[in-house]
């Protein structure tokens, strides 16, 4: 008798644990518990979105990191031989250059449209507008090295020199705090200089109107005069569109005028068509002013602007040109 009472007692329990269930749900609140995770469903795929693009601006610096960490085992490997060339990095800055110009052909479709007018000997100063990330500078620097064998000398701002690990991808990569002094030298020396006058408030405060922001700054005017070289504009189509930056919160803007420091979140990561536009020299001329030749060489900028960008930058036609035609429609 017992064991054919036995179904009815399990019966009795599995009923007794569901009874418990329901009130482990009711007492957490969670009586519909299938219409919360419908809704977990749904933020999760608002949110995912929105996180990847918070991410891949990361994958930047990742790979800068792994470039040092290239650099620290590529200096150990030839130790001995530092002490019998001056020229130890050159492998080195040619092998980064060769994976960041994959990177750039994989992800963004890279073009240098203007190549030939950089001068394969003797200085010149290279101006360009600085987007959100300047990673179309970098694909720049990789690409003037392997197909002209140049190194880039390039201003850097002050903060970059505080990021820790850094120092030995800067020294590497020729990158200079910026004394007029030591850009001046570089030049009269027979290196390309390249410098963005916006800096990194051009960098996170324009937006997709490819707003330039100089504001009166002709120091680098000045440094091409004294070193009597002439002046590259320089311009990459849809970056802006490739990084964004929140920088059109005032909070940001407050934070940055108030502390000086980048604390503006940038976003993006977007595999968007990039080609990079050099303009025509402007040749050094002894009868202009400093002031004169800062805005003749903004001027050659936003012509390049407005002859290869579509204004405003939109992130979806960007993502489209990668299978379009180079000209800019009107």
């Amino acid at each position: 008798m017992p064991i054919q009472n036995e179904p009815c007692v399990a019966a009795a329990d599995l009923a007794y644990l569901t009874c418990l269930m329901q009130m482990f749900l009711d007492w957490m609140g969670l009586d519909n518990l299938e219409d919360y995770l419908s809704y977990l469903k749904y933020l999760l795929w608002v949110f995912t979105p929105l996180i990847v693009v918070f991410i891949l601006p990361f994958v930047i610096v990742i790979f800068l990191y792994l470039s040092i960490l290239f650099l620290h085992v590529y200096k150990r490997k030839n130790e001995l031989k530092e002490a019998y060339s001056n020229s130890i990095w050159d492998g080195a800055r040619k092998t980064l250059a060769t994976l960041w110009d994959g990177h750039a052909t994989i992800w963004h479709g890279y073009e240098i449209h203007g190549l030939e007018k950089i001068p394969d000997i003797g200085p010149a100063l290279i101006v360009y507008y600085h987007g959100a990330l300047p990673v179309d500078y970098y694909y720049f620097v990789a690409r003037v090295i392997l197909l002209k064998g140049r190194t880039c000398h390039t201003v850097g701002d002050h903060f970059v020199f505080k990021i820790p690990g850094f120092k030995p991808l800067l020294e590497v990569f020729s990158v200079i705090h910026g004394p007029q002094e030591e850009c001046v030298k570089a030049l009269r020396n027979g290196h390309l200089l390249g410098i963005s006058p916006g800096g990194v408030r051009e960098a996170l405060f324009s937006d997709e109107m490819y707003t330039i922001m100089w504001g009166n700054r002709t120091g680098f005017a000045q440094v091409a005069i004294d070193a009597q070289v002439p002046i590259i504009p320089m311009f990459t189509q849809n970056l802006r569109e490739g990084f964004r930056s929140l920088g059109w919160l005032r909070i940001f803007r407050w934070m940055y005028e108030k502390f000086k420091f980048p604390l503006v979140p940038i976003y993006g990561g977007f595999p968007v068509k990039f080609r990079t536009y050099l303009g025509d020299p402007i040749q050094y001329d002894p009868s202009i002013t400093a002031s004169e030749l800062a805005k003749k060489t903004k001027c050659a900028i936003q012509a390049l602007i407005d002859e290869h960008q579509k204004l405003p930058g939109n992130i979806f036609r960007a993502l489209l040109e990668r299978f379009h035609s180079k000209k800019k429609e009107d």
